[in-house]
């Protein structure tokens, strides 16, 4: 058949396609800007209910001690195989056991698992990593940097760049996230698989579209497609959106001392540092994956 008939009879399709992926668009910036109107009056609240603490993050200089307990393992580099980007990753145990390897959620680092660090290194290597865009890893500013196939890349990267075969994963919200991905696409890699709170991407899927309710518990995600407004609007009255999710005594971590909610904000405080974590969420719909509404899982949105 002649190229121009093809491209004749395709067209029609293509501009069908065209237009419903501009009314999707149309529809989360929409949802975005009303879920900005409503995060920017809980931002502005903080800010006058505290006005000491001014419309900016106070940067944090040094990092909390905590963040260097040697009891939780040796900070490390570890440079990535297929992105040449550089990850930072605690690890303890080396030699004492297969590798079991934690990937952290948002608003998170690798700290999240010092408790697990303390209790597995004595039989297994454990390790865990600051995701790329997160902490001391390196961070690209581009969205297209985020792509679900770059991450499960780099998790790939850091299992064979730690020299071995496959892992034992443990993975809390955007990690297991992905590891449900590399599972899939990676199973040579993986031995056992531990998930904390966070189902396959095609659950949330079919559990958005059968839950309209799940649009409004997920609002958050809309307002983090909107460029530079999500940092401004989280690190105002010194982080205090980050404090209360962090802290929140239903959904937020349990018994958190102000030193462990520092070794948070610390690296989100830095020039940058909500930039790459947000990126995650920046990528969701332009991947074409609009309909999995990832849970911030400190705010319950599950």
């Amino acid at each position: 058949m002649p190229e121009l008939v093809v491209t004749a009879l395709l067209a029609p399709s293509r501009l069908t396609l065209k237009l419903l992926r501009a009314f999707i668009w149309i529809l989360v910036y929409s949802a975005a800007l009303v879920a900005a109107a409503a995060y920017g009056c809980i931002a502005f609240t903080h800010v006058l209910c505290r006005p000491r603490r001014g419309c900016c993050g106070r940067p944090r200089r040094t990092p909390p001690a905590c963040l260097s307990d040697p009891v939780l393992g040796e900070h490390c580099f570890l440079t990535l195989k297929s992105s040449g980007l550089r990850l930072h990753y605690v690890s303890a145990g080396r030699g004492k056991g297969p590798l079991m390897l934690f990937l952290h959620g948002f608003p998170e680092n690798w700290f999240s698992w010092r408790y697990q660090l303390r209790e597995f290194q004595s039989r297994f290597h454990v390790v865990a990593v600051d995701l790329r865009g997160y902490g001391s890893s390196d961070a690209p500013r581009d969205v297209d940097c985020y792509t679900i196939d770059l991450l499960m890349a780099d998790i790939q990267d850091v299992i064979l760049g730690l020299g071995y075969s496959k892992c034992i994963i443990v993975a809390h919200d955007w990690g297991a996230l992905l590891a449900w991905n590399f599972s899939i696409y990676y199973p040579s890699l993986v031995e056992r698989m531990v998930v904390v709170s966070a189902a396959p991407m095609s659950v949330y899927q079919d559990y958005s579209i059968r839950h309209i309710g799940q649009f409004f518990r997920s609002n958050y995600m809309f307002l983090f497609q909107l460029p530079w407004l999500p940092e401004k609007l989280l690190s105002m009255s010194d982080f205090q959106i980050l404090k209360t999710t962090l802290t929140h005594h239903k959904r937020g971590i349990p018994h958190l001392s102000p030193n462990e909610l520092e070794a948070f904000l610390y690296d989100f405080s830095q020039p940058n540092g909500l930039t790459g974590p947000l990126n995650y969420y920046r990528n969701i719909f332009r991947a074409g994956t609009g309909s999995v509404l990832v849970p911030w899982n400190q705010l319950g949105t599950q």
